[in-house]
């Protein structure tokens, strides 16, 4: 799999360590406060100093895209995990779920993204190689409609993913009511 990372993680080890300490500090804070959430809280939070922060992300938009980047790079490896399931039609639904959890709590990202969308075509190509896999196979066991192609199945996780919902159980009965769309029986 394509690694949406690797060229902006450092080599050396203690600067890997402090990298990730930061990706991850900056998910939680961007998650709680917004992508205009304070820099110096992302490096608290992460345990380092702002030289090592603006040192490793100059710009507000170069963490909130390698943030973006690292969540993308969660779902892919996710696809990954469920290559081999028995039951593909459960792969991809599984794979569509996390996907669809990922896109609606990740809007912050998302327009944090607005100014600089160069992340969007390696993420975009990496989701759809993945997805595109899982239904590929759910196509060849008879369980998802074999006119669809990845882009369609796309276009409605994006579609349940934006909607705006009473609650949990209201997004989750429009999933289910959308993932039986693309049953090969549908």
């Amino acid at each position: 799999m394509l690694d949406l990372l690797a060229q902006r993680r450092p080599h050396r080890a203690d600067a890997a360590r402090n990298f990730d300490a930061l990706v991850a500090a900056a998910r939680d804070v961007f998650a709680e406060l917004g992508a205009n959430a304070s820099m110096d809280e992302v490096a608290r939070r992460a345990g380092v100093g702002n030289a090592t922060l603006y040192r490793n992300f100059p710009t507000r938009e170069a963490l909130v895209e390698v943030v973006y980047l690292s969540e993308v790079q969660t779902v892919c490896e996710y696809a990954e995990e469920l290559a081999g399931a028995d039951d593909p039609f459960g792969a991809l639904v599984a794979w569509l779920r996390r996907f669809v959890g990922l896109a609606s709590t990740k809007r912050v990202l998302i327009e944090g993204l607005a100014f600089n969308p160069n992340a969007y075509p390696a993420a975009r190509d990496a989701i759809y190689a993945a997805g595109g896999s899982l239904i590929a196979r759910a196509q060849q066991a008879g369980q998802v409609d074999p006119i669809l192609d990845i882009d369609d199945v796309m276009r409605f996780a994006i579609g349940v993913s934006v909607g705006v919902y009473r609650d949990d159980d209201q997004r989750e009965r429009v999933f289910r009511a959308a993932v039986k769309g693309i049953g090969a029986d549908a």
